[in-house]
C-alpha cells in the first residue's frame, strides 16, 4: 500500500465515509497527523551521525536495523524555532516515497480514528515555511485544529532520493 490518504482527493471535495486512522504529533504547540499505514515506528532519538553538506533540515543519520535512515527535523524543515531534546522528543520513521525516513517530533500523541468526512480543505496561505501542498486538509478535534500533512509533497521523490545519496 503507498500510504495514500483515500479520504482526501485533489479537487478538494472530501465526503467520504471511510474510516482514516493517523498517527497524531506535536511540533511546536501545534497537533499534525499522518497516515498510520506510512508510519512504520516510534522510537526515542538516538544518537545522530552528522553528514556534511546536507540540507539544515537533516539531523543525521542512524542505522535502524541495518539500513541507513536519514533523519528530518520537521521543526527546521518548516521554519520553525528549534529547541533542545527532551523526554518527549520522538522519530517517526515512515516510508516516503518507497523510502524509509526518520521524522524529528517533539513528542507523539496517538493514533486516531477520523471519518474521511472530517478534513477539511486547508485554508490557502501566501507565505511560511511550509508549502501548502504538503498540507492534505485540516481537522476540528475536541476544539483542537489537527494539520494533516502529505510527506509525498513536503520531500517528493527527487528530494528523498537525494537525502540518501
Amino acid at each position: 500500500m503507498k500510504g495514500n490518504m483515500p479520504a482526501v482527493k485533489d479537487d478538494g471535495k472530501t465526503g467520504s465515509h471511510e474510516l482514516i486512522q493517523l498517527v497524531s504529533f506535536i511540533l511546536a504547540d501545534e497537533m499534525y497527523g499522518v497516515d498510520v499505514l506510512t508510519v512504520r515506528e516510534i522510537i526515542r532519538k538516538p544518537t545522530l551521525t552528522k553528514m556534511p553538506n546536507t540540507p539544515v533540515y537533516v539531523d543525521g543519520i542512524i542505522n535502524l536495523r541495518g539500513k541507513v535512515i536519514p533523519i528530518i527535523s520537521l521543526r527546521r524543515k518548516f521554519n520553525l524555532i528549534d529547541i533542545d531534546d527532551d523526554s518527549q522528543t520522538r522519530i517517526i520513521v515512515m516510508d516516503v516515497n518507497g523510502e524509509l525516513t526518520g521524522f524529528t517530533v517533539d513528542g507523539v500523541s496517538e493514533v486516531i480514528r477520523i471519518s474521511g468526512e472530517e478534513i477539511q480543505p486547508p485554508p490557502i496561505m501566501t507565505s511560511g515555511g511550509l508549502d501548502q501542498d504538503s498540507i492534505a486538509g485540516v481537522i476540528n478535534r475536541d476544539d483542537q485544529l489537527i494539520i494533516l500533512l502529505d510527506l509525498k509533497k513536503v520531500f517528493p521523490p527527487d528530494v528523498a532520493a537525494a537525502l540518501i545519496e
